[in-house]
């Protein structure tokens, strides 16, 4: 049966307590690089000048960040006698004789009223010319989500791709009976608490302002949705119809969601507005239909059902319609997400007992395994399809992972603080 269906796994009583993103107890998640591209970008950054050594050292978070893609070669610098930190400084035939194909420098000045001011140029070895300049002034405490931000600069002016280093995910953390709803940043950093309860939190999905997070909780002896925002910390209940509310998706434009309801008779597709009006059946199977997902343009919504006898991917219009049967490989195939360019499918495949990640061309059908681990689930696509972060499980403990979309690049999300399930990669912060 449907192992997906995670809103009847037990019905728990009790009550929530809501935490306004108050910093988390718990350890941030560490990241362990285990693949990476076939080329790479041989890049040098030079560790920025900074005015205290109680600040994050940018030049350490961009060359994480960087590291991690698997796409960039990051340096050693120390052994370079001339550490430049303006382009003046520069000699080009040191970093050449390093390898370097490109150099980042820059410095952290400290400004009147508790401000910061981060210069940052990125040159070209080669050619001996600038490529990006770029000045930030900014609170002390967002140094860390700068540095993120240099590091997508970087990324998308050598790539030619989004980057999405600044951006955030979220995911459930069970500790000592206790869970939590997280939301972090991208590398693990700044974990913080936004609902904290003695039962169950699952589902947690972002909207695509990145302002929002509906997620499913059992404070009520039932799988009820709410959405709360990030910012007030206010909350609303958006499903509590009879039986269970599961499973919410957000539409790409934020006006509705994609959720699941037993309302009727069994678990069935259905779409809502996002004040919670405006409810519409959109499957009607005498089968269980669940894990709903939209396509980036908003003109289908891709689900998990058994109704050929095994859980399979099928999708619908999400104005209402026939279903379509999408997956064809292999006789398990679950828990779906649609890439942000809507070319590919990300969804966990069973062969034998292994759960892994799959992906799937929905031009041609081909299927891809990406993850090397055995016990997979919940797999969420990045802002720029690049990679895909997902459950698993390690040493009897949940955790979390990704891969790239061509399986090169692998991570491991460690946290030795709980049991990690349930990630959602969340859009980009603006």
């Amino acid at each position: 049966m449907i192992k997906l269906l995670k809103i009847v796994s037990t019905l728990l009583a009790a009550c929530l307590t809501l935490g306004l993103l108050s910093p988390s107890a718990q350890a941030e998640l560490t990241i362990e690089i285990v693949g990476g591209a076939a080329q790479q970008i041989p890049i040098a950054v030079v560790p920025f000048a900074q005015g205290t050594s109680q600040q994050a050292q940018v030049a350490d978070i961009i060359n994480a960040d960087l590291r991690r893609s698997g796409l960039f070669r990051a340096l050693e610098t120390r052994g370079v006698a001339n550490q430049p930190h303006d382009a003046a400084e520069v000699r080009f035939a040191e970093w050449a004789a390093l390898q370097a194909q490109a150099l980042a420098i820059g410095h952290v000045e400290t400004l009147q009223g508790n401000r910061l001011k981060v210069t940052f140029r990125l040159l070209d070895v080669v050619k001996q010319s600038q490529l990006l300049g770029q000045e930030f002034n900014i609170a002390p405490g967002q140094l860390r989500l700068t540095a993120h931000r240099i590091a997508d600069l970087i990324y998308q002016k050598l790539t030619g791709e989004i980057g999405v280093f600044a951006s955030r995910i979220s995911y459930v953390s069970k500790i000592k009976g206790r869970y939590a709803l997280q939301v972090a940043d991208a590398d693990g950093f700044n974990p913080q608490t936004v609902v904290s309860s003695g039962e169950p939190i699952i589902s947690p999905a972002w909207s695509p302002d990145g302002g929002q997070l509906a997620y499913v909780s059992f404070e009520k002896k039932k799988p009820v949705i709410y959405v709360q925002s990030l910012i007030s910390g206010r909350r609303i209940v958006l499903a509590n119809f009879k039986g269970n509310n599961s499973a919410p998706s957000w539409s790409p434009d934020g006006r509705k969601l994609a959720i699941v309801l037993t309302y009727a008779a069994n678990s069935q597709i259905y779409t809502i507005n996002a004040d919670g009006t405006g409810l519409k059946q959109l499957t009607y199977s005498s089968t269980i239909d669940t894990e709903p997902a939209w396509s980036p343009d908003g003109k289908w919504i891709y689900f998990t059902s058994d109704r050929s006898g095994n859980p399979q991917i099928y999708r619908t219009s999400a104005l209402g319609g026939d279903a379509q049967r999408v997956t064809f490989s292999g006789s398990y195939n679950v828990s779906p997400d649609v890439s942000p360019d809507g070319k590919l499918l990300a969804f966990i495949n069973r062969e034998g007992g292994s759960f892994r990640v799959a992906a799937q061309e929905l031009s041609s059908g081909q299927m891809q395994i990406l993850s090397d681990t055995a016990q997979d689930e919940s797999p969420s696509f990045a802002p720029n399809g690049r990679m895909i972060l997902y459950a698993t499980s390690k040493g009897g403990k949940g955790t979390l992972a990704a891969v790239s979309a061509d399986g090169r690049v692998k991570q491991r999300l460690s946290d030795t603080g709980g049991d990690v399930r349930e990630p959602a990669w969340g859009s980009l912060v603006n």
